[in-house]
């Protein structure tokens, strides 16, 4: 294929933005090439008939030609536009997070068949489930694996025990979590729950149909984002943007449904 002048891909539209007048540049993600960019010529004139095929969170199928600077979208059709995601604002913002997570924590040209698999999988249930945040955490956890920051669940990161089932404490930076004989009174390092941790090692061990059986209550639920979201922003430098439209949304539609809950 690096010879080719032609070549096909199956890809997800991660991001774009304006080239020009009529163009625009697609950040997409392929299991076989990964992270790229290439330019859609003409897209943004009125009757394209490329531009229903290539917005962002669409999985769509690809002919491009290598251009000096970018490769050059010739063909393209939509395989999933995913469109229950599209109609509720929730999921929608749900799923642009996911682009951005997988935008900020690949690099580009590193083939990636585990995290497009797990890309188009999220969407496709954000598109149809009822627990949003659990998708959302599995996705996290396993997108950290795959991009080669998989938190430590199962031992200390500092001593190499194996972890108890006590509060234990969660380090970011340290890159999973501290027994309580390593963790000293002036840490700062946030409690990590029994349960918490079990979760989390569900949703690390690929276990996504247990996972989703569960019915995660509100203190739980809130626990597992606040050690994931901080354990992403240590690795990203800084807040997700789509993540705090995510919050802003909760929270106007909190209280709105009921949140029945086995753990807590």
């Amino acid at each position: 294929m690096s010879g080719a002048r032609v070549f096909k891909t199956e890809a997800v539209v991660l991001r774009q933005r304006p080239l020009g007048e009529a163009d625009r540049i697609l950040t997409l993600y392929a299991a076989d090439l990964g992270k790229f960019e290439a330019a859609a010529k003409g897209v943004r004139r009125p009757g394209s008939r490329k531009a229903g095929h290539l917005e962002p969170l669409t999985y769509v199928a690809l002919m491009l030609a290598r251009g000096r600077n970018l490769d050059i979208i010739t063909q393209a059709e939509a395989r999933d536009t995913f469109l229950p995601l599209r109609a509720d604002v929730q999921r929608l913002a749900a799923g642009l997070y996911v682009a951005e997570l997988v935008d900020r924590l690949t690099v580009e040209h590193v083939e990636g068949y585990a995290i497009f698999r797990l890309l188009v999988e999220t969407l496709a249930r954000l598109a149809t489930a009822a627990n949003l945040d659990l998708v959302l955490r599995f996705f996290e956890v396993n997108l950290l694996a795959h991009a080669g920051y998989r938190p430590e669940l199962r031992r200390c990161v500092i001593c190499q025990a194996p972890l108890r089932p006590v509060t234990n404490r969660f380090s970011p930076a340290g890159g999973g979590v501290v027994c309580p004989d390593c963790t000293p009174p002036d840490s700062g390092l946030r409690p990590l729950s029994v349960t918490a941790l079990k979760v989390l090692r569900l949703l690390q061990d690929g276990r996504y149909v247990e996972a989703a059986a569960l019915r995660i209550g509100p203190a739980l639920a809130a626990e597992l984002e606040m050690h994931l979201r901080a354990y992403l922003r240590a690795y990203t430098d800084r807040d997700i943007a789509s993540q705090r439209f995510l919050t802003a949304l909760r929270r106007e539609s909190a209280g709105t449904a009921p949140a029945p809950a086995v753990l807590s």
